[in-house]
């Protein structure tokens, strides 16, 4: 069984990776809102390219972050610690 103190670091672990996510999400939303207010003569292929690069970025992290996939870790860890069974 883990120490309530090792509970506490892999919550705050969760939730700093979470945070990282929402800010993401806030970038994912604004290159949603340029697919959406493409014209005909906006070169949506790149419009597109972009959104994905910034989806990829939320989900891996990039270079420097661990993005969605840090969450799902940090998820798991806090999960098998509080014996909240099976991470989905």
């Amino acid at each position: 069984m883990s120490t309530d103190d090792d509970l506490d670091k892999a919550r705050d672990e969760m939730e700093q990776e979470y945070r990282q996510f929402r800010e993401h999400l806030g970038q994912i939303l604004e290159a949603v809102d340029r697919v959406q207010r493409a014209t005909v003569t906006d070169d949506v292929y790149g419009t597109l390219e972009h959104l994905e690069d910034v989806v990829h970025k939320a989900r891996t992290g990039g270079v420097l972050g661990s993005g969605a996939k840090g969450h799902r870790s940090a998820r798991e860890d806090w999960l098998k610690l509080s014996g909240g069974g099976q991470a989905r």
